[in-house]
């Protein structure tokens, strides 16, 4: 019964630190971090992580992207999936090429620093989407671009992660098991892809009409749970992100008649217990145990965390045809780590890519620049008063 206190205590918490976030103009998402990091380890120590708390972490994360793709336009998806490619190609070269760089000048081996590289080349959409949301801009076209492009960050990611385990000799992902070779691995991701179209064309509204004839109650949003859910363990399963999985079931269920019922269903479920939980871990994985004796090296890796992601990604939304405008805030869309980089620096370690000492660094690097992420997100997506919100503008 220990967990059921401590789970009434941080949604008390969350709630009120949401509405004085919100009071203040500070995106919601901010004062939940900063729940997990008051009453974490990093300060008072009331709560400490543990495998409950990471459940509800990941079924938070899960229903948030669902919810993202239920209210996503699957139109301006396909509209903007060539500059989410040129977005996402750009974010991962600039990180890899500068924070590797910058890792080696702070003495780390050439291998050990490319795989900090590969770290921060990764990127965690769950908490701008969570932003893109509050704000009413997760259905325009910085929104999609930045949902496409973290999509084929995450691929690319895989890959990059799958060479340079293969680079030690490792026999395989020692967090899922899985083998390192790189062609089965994009073969699996292919085929993922491909089942997903299936699901989005007619699985998904098969099931959901079957669900509409059962005589149980909310079958409807039970059957979309079970495509949400069935989907998110099929992308980890072949080495993709969860969350992933979850998006592309929220784009499918969307697609059918039932998209208004689920929603409503779905939206309370997360944001009353999971969501807020998923936000809460961050803060809680916080620690400022190497704050003192590497305060040169934390800051600056975050602010190259911050800044190799915004320029390298909004370049490349400049590039295909983005205003300035929009270029700045699909760069600040992609700035958060959060999951992601927690993901790919916990197979470091257990895969010998990494020392104690330096996983733990690169922990307070990516969780400094997920709480920064959405307040400069939040700026972005202010009106520009020089220039029109370019959400029709083609790229």
């Amino acid at each position: 019964m220990n967990f059921i206190g401590t789970l009434c205590l941080l949604l008390v918490l969350t709630t009120f630190a949401g509405h004085f976030s919100n009071r203040m103009g500070i995106p919601s998402v901010i004062g939940q971090i900063l729940v997990g990091i008051v009453v974490g380890p990093a300060m008072f120590n009331w709560v400490q992580p543990n495998q409950l708390l990471n459940v509800f972490s990941d079924i938070g994360v899960i229903l948030l992207m669902f919810i993202g793709g239920l209210e996503s336009n699957l139109a301006l998806l396909r509209r903007f999936f060539k500059p989410a490619i040129v977005v996402a190609l750009c974010g991962v070269i600039m990180p890899v090429a500068l924070m590797g760089g910058t890792a080696m000048a702070f003495h780390f081996s050439a291998f050990e620093a490319t795989y900090i590289g590969v770290i921060f080349s990764a990127t965690s959409v769950s908490i701008s989407v969570a932003v893109l949301r509050e704000y009413h801009a997760l259905d325009t076209s910085e929104g999609a671009t930045i949902l496409g492009a973290a999509v084929a960050d995450d691929i690319v990611g895989v890959i990059l992660l799958s060479v340079m385990i293969s680079l030690m000799g490792t026999q395989g992902l020692k967090t899922s098991g899985q083998n390192t070779n790189i062609i089965l691995i994009l073969l699996e991701q292919m085929a993922f892809f491909g089942g997903t179209y299936l699901v989005v064309r007619w699985i998904a509204p098969y099931l959901m009409g079957i669900s509409e004839k059962l005589l149980m109650n909310s079958s409807v949003t039970i059957m979309s749970m079970v495509i949400c859910l069935g989907m998110a363990w099929v992308a980890d399963a072949v080495g993709l992100s969860g969350a992933v999985g979850a998006f592309f079931a929220g784009i499918a269920v969307a697609h059918t008649p039932y998209r208004e019922v689920v929603e409503a269903h779905t939206e309370p479920i997360g944001y009353a217990a999971f969501v807020p939980l998923f936000f809460v871990g961050i803060g809680l994985s916080m620690s400022f145990k190497y704050l003192g004796q590497s305060l040169g090296l934390i800051i600056v890796m975050t602010l190259l965390a911050c800044l190799t992601k915004l320029l390298g990604c909004g370049l490349g939304a400049r590039l295909t045809g983005f205003s300035w405008h929009s270029s700045y805030v699909v760069g600040t869309g992609m700035i958060s780590r959060g999951e992601m980089g927690m993901i790919t620096v916990q197979i470091g370690l257990q895969a010998g890519l990494l020392s104690n000492a330096t996983y733990s660094k690169m922990v307070l690097v990516i969780i400094l620049a997920t709480i920064i992420a959405p307040f400069m997100l939040k700026q972005a997506l202010k009106p520009n008063k020089q220039e029109p919100n370019p959400v029709s503008d083609k790229p």
